[in-house]
């Protein structure tokens, strides 16, 4: 048995969980449109969505604050059409999440789409198939080991966030305590044990994840060789 507490685990596979599953079917919209369509302002709206790559955390977590802060458009919208707040919850950890790690997710998706070959597509275009089941049966098979690969990415980026989350979310022990936020107060309160334990835990999430997506690789690679 630990002596710690393990709700910022809990509470971290939670944020990142939610926030995978939201990045997972934004990003393969987003992409979607991106690889197959063309129109006015696409670079533009390409490097508004990686713009989370290169802003700092404090930034993106202004950002947040002020649309969904109390007196925020989208604060002031949810609360009144949903009755609770983002600030200081952790949905507003899991918001964060969201932000920082779809620039991950959508450029290994996008990547995937890329290597599609289209002509692919046109055999089932040209026999009446639906764009839908085209999408189903054919594209999404195709690059389904690059969004695999930006899955586990996402994830492990939007477990390890903490500065975006920190100024949304705030730091409630129980409530918005992550691992990140646990392990930095764990060691302004002098608590090395601790923030020692947790940097371990979150080490080997990051360690079981990459390992894990190298693995699959592997496998893939030598399954398409054999083929």
């Amino acid at each position: 048995m630990t002596p710690y507490d393990l709700s910022p685990l809990f509470l971290s596979l939670k944020v990142a969980g939610i926030s995978t599953i939201c990045v997972f079917i934004v990003s393969i919209a987003l992409a979607r449109l991106m690889v197959r369509k063309e129109f006015l302002g696409k670079s533009i709206v390409d490097a508004f969505i990686l713009l989370p790559l290169v802003l700092p955390p404090t930034v993106i977590g202004f950002a947040l604050i002020v649309l969904f802060g109390v007196n925020g458009p989208l604060g002031i919208l949810l609360e009144n059409l949903f009755g609770f707040r983002v600030v200081f919850t952790w949905i507003g950890a899991a918001i964060a999440s969201f932000v920082v790690s779809l620039p991950l997710m959508y450029q290994s998706v996008l990547a995937a789409f890329e290597k599609v070959d289209p002509r692919w597509e046109n055999v089932g275009r040209t026999m009446g198939v639906s764009e839908w089941r085209i999408f189903r049966t054919v594209t999404f098979p195709l690059a389904w080991p690059g969004i695999l690969a930006g899955v586990i990415l996402a994830f492990a980026r939007a477990i390890g966030e903490f500065g975006a989350t920190l100024m949304i979310a705030g730091y409630i022990p129980g409530v918005t305590e992550t691992i990140p936020l646990a392990i930095y107060f764990a060691y302004e309160a002098g608590q090395m044990d601790k923030a020692i334990f947790w940097v371990v835990i979150i080490s080997a999430l990051g360690v079981a994840a990459i390992g894990w997506v190298n693995y699959w690789r592997r496998k893939n690679a030598i399954r398409i060789g054999r083929e």
